[in-house]
């Protein structure tokens, strides 16, 4: 394939072989002795050190990796949420993931602790607040000699 002549003011064309040299196909000479013959497939050098799969153990863990926690208590997270939104049912899940904790083994003891000291903590505040809304209510109502008859 023949090229038009180019003007000596243009660069040579990066698609074109060198002058003087023909166009050739295949790899460049010294790449078989540096590469190795084109088509080996497999695996590559230094692959067996690693061994087979699946020899460390159960598919994702890694060596070195601790293993996998116990479970929370549901109830004992149940305990700790429903002591700020209705506390009298945070009391109720605090004690029975207590005795379930103590059956079962599981976590979340300090969750279920501090459902119940919450959850007794704002059960006070709201009777106590109860009582003296309905103390203020019964003073209110006396009257105190004045009426609107």
């Amino acid at each position: 394939m023949s090229c038009p002549p180019q003007e000596p003011d243009q660069p040579p064309s990066p698609y074109e072989p060198p002058p003087g040299e023909p166009g050739r196909s295949g790899p460049p000479p010294g790449y078989e002795q540096q590469y190795g013959q084109p088509g080996q497939y497999g695996p590559p050098p230094g692959y067996e050190q690693y061994g087979q799969p699946g020899q460390y153990g159960q598919p994702g863990q890694y060596p070195g990796q601790p293993p996998p926690g116990r479970a929370t208590n549901i109830l004992a997270v149940l305990s700790l949420v429903f002591a700020f939104v209705f506390p009298p049912a945070g009391i109720v899940f605090g004690h029975v993931a207590k005795q379930q904790l103590r059956r079962t083994g599981e976590e979340g003891d300090q969750l279920a602790t501090w459902g119940l000291i919450l959850g007794y903590l704002f059960t006070a505040i709201g009777l106590l607040a109860c009582c003296g809304w309905m103390a203020l209510a019964i003073w209110g109502s006396s009257g105190g000699g004045s009426s609107y008859n």
